[in-house]
């Protein structure tokens, strides 16, 4: 009891100091320190803006998250990336998968044999910095480990991911490269300074090599503990990663049906990797073959109600159904007789897919002008309607009818609200250092204009802010005796 006794006494005292520090301010101070407060949060919210607008994120919620989250015992945001890539929970990695909404691009162009020929020519940048921040955020997750300190190569690699200047990261790929056989230098010398696919598809070879002896190693040493597992873990990523380029490669340069069988043995050989979308690169070059067939077997496999849906998907369904009536389809005749069966479930599947994103009609009917896809899209989102008609247009274009049969019943879906990427809110910190700011600059105005009011509010502010220490201090002195308080203050 004594102990709180002179708890209580000590709190008290510092309120009395602080209350004759506060009387003897004038309010001069009063302008002083909202105005500085205000010329803070001003500043703060100046950086926090060119932050967000140069690198499509808050640098307060960037620090919180990446440096003070694991100090407080917080959980990393990439550790669910991690788990959906283990082979042993499929089913935790399709539920975790199908709840995010913004997707990597399953058939995202090169950047340094696509993007950057836009930039040669144009001298603009077809990505925004959102869109390659979270690319550097997917290469740290899926070809970065924790043990990656124990490899020089891999340490010089996980750094290099981390870069934001291209020749950067290009000087510490070779610089890996120089130390050893190193697959992800490969890959990011392959992805970004090749400058023709050919060059790249070199490169990646060069990547699969080595990939495939580090998989071995880590395959076999991947139950001796949590460390091995992870490391196989990330070898596993980076080699489903170089198969599926080198597949892409092989689309690009006109080999589609070794790029076919590619994909087939990649998909037999890593089955439950199903995150990466690797059917929608199937899916796409099947088209290209006219194997209709094969694409329906693909869809029967992929477009199930478990699965998270896609443009490609139902598009890809829309056009088989609509090939199958689009070449003798006439409105005019269709509105004196009526729709038969099969082009009534053409319309419902074009209905479905229009229902799932409405803006891809407009790019497959040329209605908007394509521009180059973006690394990542949102599902459902104008991005995705532009990397799905970036590719499938052709295919479109190719069956007779079926672009006819789109423009005539696609205008009468009722359709959802979308958003649209990359447009993106706000951070919560660039508000409030807003607010503050604006609050502060607002106190500093009135007290330079009004210091006598002011005053009077800000005192009277303060005795509000203490009232419950007076309250319990009151009560105090009405408990204990007059001898031992006197004796307590004393003490």
């Amino acid at each position: 009891i004594g102990g709180l006794f002179l708890i209580c006494l000590y709190s008290f005292c510092v309120f009395l100091v602080v209350s004759m520090f506060l009387n003897t301010l004038t309010p001069k101070f009063y302008v002083a320190l909202t105005g500085t407060s205000s010329l803070i949060s001003g500043l703060i919210l100046i950086f926090e803006w060119w932050y967000f607008r140069k690198y499509g994120t808050s640098f307060i919620e960037q620090v919180s998250v990446s440096h003070l989250r694991p100090l407080l015992g917080g959980v990393d945001s990439s550790s669910p990336s991690n788990s959906n890539a283990s082979n042993g929970e499929a089913d935790s990695s399709r539920q975790s998968v199908s709840e995010c909404k913004v997707w990597r691009n399953p058939l995202n162009l090169f950047r340094g044999a696509e993007y950057n020929r836009y930039t040669w020519v144009t001298g603009r940048e077809p990505l925004t910095y959102y869109d390659m921040n979270l690319s550097a955020q997917d290469h740290q997750t899926f070809f970065t480990c924790d043990s990656d300190h124990l490899r020089p190569a891999d340490a010089i690699m996980q750094k290099a991911w981390r870069e934001r200047n291209p020749q950067a990261r290009i000087s510490a790929a070779h610089e890996a490269l120089e130390l050893e056989d190193c697959a992800t230098a490969y890959i990011l010398l392959a992805e970004e300074e090749a400058t023709t696919i050919m060059e790249a598809e070199r490169l990646f070879k060069q990547a699969l090599k080595a990939g495939e002896g580090c998989y071995r190693r880590s395959q076999q040493l991947q139950h001796h503990g949590t460390q091995y597992e992870a490391q196989h873990r990330r070898d596993t990523n980076v080699l489903v990663y170089i198969k599926r380029r080198l597949a892409m490669c092989s689309r690009k340069l006109g080999r589609t049906r070794e790029a076919v069988k590619m994909m087939r043995d990649l998909m037999k050989e890593f089955p439950l990797l199903s995150m990466f979308n690797i059917h929608e690169n199937l899916l796409e070059s099947l088209l290209e073959l006219q194997n209709y067939a094969d694409v329906q077997a693909v869809l029967a496999k992929y477009d199930d109600i478990s699965l998270p849906k896609s443009a490609t998907i139902c598009y890809t369904a829309a056009l088989l159904k609509a090939r199958a009536v689009s070449d003798k389809f006439s409105p005019e005749a269709a509105s004196r007789r009526g729709l038969s069966t099969a082009e009534m479930n053409a319309v419902e599947a074009i209905h479905r897919a229009v229902e799932f994103n409405p803006h891809v009609p407009k790019y497959l009917l040329e209605m908007k002008s394509l521009i180059l896809p973006p690394e990542h899209i949102l599902k459902r989102g104008d991005s995705e309607a532009i990397a799905y008609a970036f590719f499938h247009l052709q295919h479109w274009k190719r069956v007779e009818g079926a672009l006819n049969l789109l423009h005539c019943t696609w205008e009468g879906t009722v359709f959802h609200e979308v958003s649209v990427y990359p447009k993106k809110e706000l951070p919560f910190f660039i508000l409030f250092t807003a607010g503050l700011c604006s609050f502060t600059a607002m106190l500093a105005l009135l007290t330079h204009q009004f210091p006598e009011l002011m005053g009077v509010f800000a005192k009277a502010f303060l005795s509000t802010l203490f009232a419950p220490l007076n309250f319990i201090m009151e009560k105090v002195e009405s408990i204990l005796p007059s001898s031992l308080w006197h004796q307590l203050t004393r003490i």
